[in-house]
């Protein structure tokens, strides 16, 4: 039994242990997959306070990660596959393990929606990137390609214009998905060139992007198109699917939580990309974790004050 549960590793999750550990509340860090969320997989963080020589994603996660263990902190390589809340406690069920929890930190994230295709493993974090805030700096003077037709593929163009040298937009059909506003202000940049109904097949490269492969949808015409870096916006995927019918989600399945990081089950608390698609940046996300762990921390607290409260006893009657 833990006083706080948190799924999840990337900066929300580790934030969040920081606090809780610090608040002297056994803690327990379940990692998931794979350790550092999103940021882990980032080479170079130059957005992140503190650090102003920059500093890796794995650094960055590392240091968050002894700094929860200087306190107490526990983390467990595990992915969480089942969730019961009807608690407190809940009960968080692993490969092979059941953990228990009075209270419950969500952490998942959310992942990119990839193009699935050679070379994107491959070069992700050396010219393939999924934000251009966080990015966009490193291609200064470059032809850099933007993969999407919606809101957020413009969103990112515009900002990478005062980065590249040219920025190419790939888009599968022949018109946009994006609003007006921000199609007239990418059809009124000099910088930004339209290729439509063009799918990319392959991104080439050895120690970093320098094309693409690209595939004409109607007339099955392949090119290449050099780049030095590409730029993928097809949409986010939150990580959470087991939280199906027990949390409040939206269509898209990010969690619902109100301003104090609340979720509708009391006790469960959401931080970071499980419930935010529009900042994604990893500074805000360890905001909701400090959130989450502070509002965790006093839920917890009220819990131990109505376990220890001891009903007033009757007033003995008046004599007669």
């Amino acid at each position: 039994m833990y006083d706080l549960a948190i799924i999840g590793s990337g900066t929300a999750g580790l934030t969040a242990a920081i606090y809780s550990a610090r608040a002297d509340l056994s803690t327990l860090v379940l990692i998931g997959e794979a350790f550092g969320g999103q940021i882990a997989t980032t080479n170079d963080v130059e957005n992140y306070p503190g650090f102003d020589d920059g500093i890796t994603g794995p650094e960055l996660t590392e240091r968050m990660r002894k700094q929860a263990e200087r306190f107490g902190a526990k983390f467990e390589m595990n992915t969480i596959v089942e969730i019961d809340v009807d608690g407190p406690p809940f009960t968080l069920t692993g490969h092979g393990a059941e953990y228990q929890a009075r209270a419950v930190v969500v952490a998942t994230g959310a992942s990119p929606k990839l193009l699935g295709v050679p070379g994107e493993l491959e070069l992700w974090g050396r010219g393939v990137s999924y934000c251009a805030t966080c990015d966009g700096a490193f291609f200064r003077g470059e032809h850099i390609a933007v993969v999407g037709g919606g809101d957020s593929a413009l969103q990112e163009a515009l900002f990478l214009t005062r980065f590249g040298s040219k920025i190419s937009i790939i888009h599968r059909r022949d018109e946009l998905r994006a609003g007006a506003y921000l199609t007239n202000r990418a059809n009124e940049n000099d910088k930004i060139e339209f290729i439509w109904d063009t799918v990319v097949e392959e991104i080439n490269g050895t120690n970093g992007v320098e094309s693409l492969r690209i595939r004409n949808v109607k007339t099955g015409e392949e090119s290449s198109l050099p780049v030095g870096g590409v730029f993928v916006y097809i949409g986010h995927r939150p990580n959470t699917e087991i939280f199906k019918n027990k949390l409040d989600m939206d269509h898209e399945g990010y969690l619902i939580a109100d301003h104090r990081t609340h979720s509708n089950v009391e006790g469960i608390f959401i931080a970071g990309e499980a419930q935010d698609n529009y900042f994604r940046q990893a500074i805000t996300t360890a905001g909701e974790g400090c959130m989450a762990a502070m509002e965790a921390e006093k839920f917890i607290a009220r819990l131990d004050f109505e376990k220890t409260e001891e009903p007033v006893a009757a007033a003995p009657a008046a004599a007669g």
